[in-house]
């Protein structure tokens, strides 16, 4: 297995908390970034958040910074995206991608992506 694989998604009610997670191989995440996009329809896909394995520093997007975090269990090979005081316009496909680029956030530069898992938000 290359690509990472999230799961996790599904229907939570606005202002409700969701947790997916993003499971990669050891030698993905402690050699690349991983980021979270989102793809809503209809709109081009956005960069959500950034966490590296090796420092465990992070980097958000305006619209989610305070409300979404990003975490990692290290024993689990695992990122978390913690996704609080969720609103109807996060409704999205969210993937993890990694990427050699450990402070980009353009999805062209992200070489591996997950097959996505759906969030809805209910209002």
């Amino acid at each position: 297995q290359v690509q990472p694989a999230e799961s996790g998604g599904g229907l939570v009610q606005a202002w409700g908390p969701l947790r997916p997670p993003c499971a990669a191989p050891g030698h993905i995440l402690s050699t690349y970034a991983l980021g979270w996009f989102r793809q809503a329809p209809g709109k081009e896909r956005e960069f959500v958040a950034r966490i590296n394995w090796s420092d465990g520093s992070t980097y958000y997007a305006d619209s989610v910074k305070g409300r979404f975090i990003s975490t990692r269990d290290n024993a689990k090979n695992t990122v978390y995206l913690e996704m609080n005081s969720l609103k109807p316009e996060d409704t999205a496909v969210y993937y993890c991608a990694a990427s050699v680029y450990s402070s980009t956030l353009f999805p062209n530069d992200y070489n591996y992506w997950g097959q996505g898992t759906q969030v809805t938000v209910s209002s």
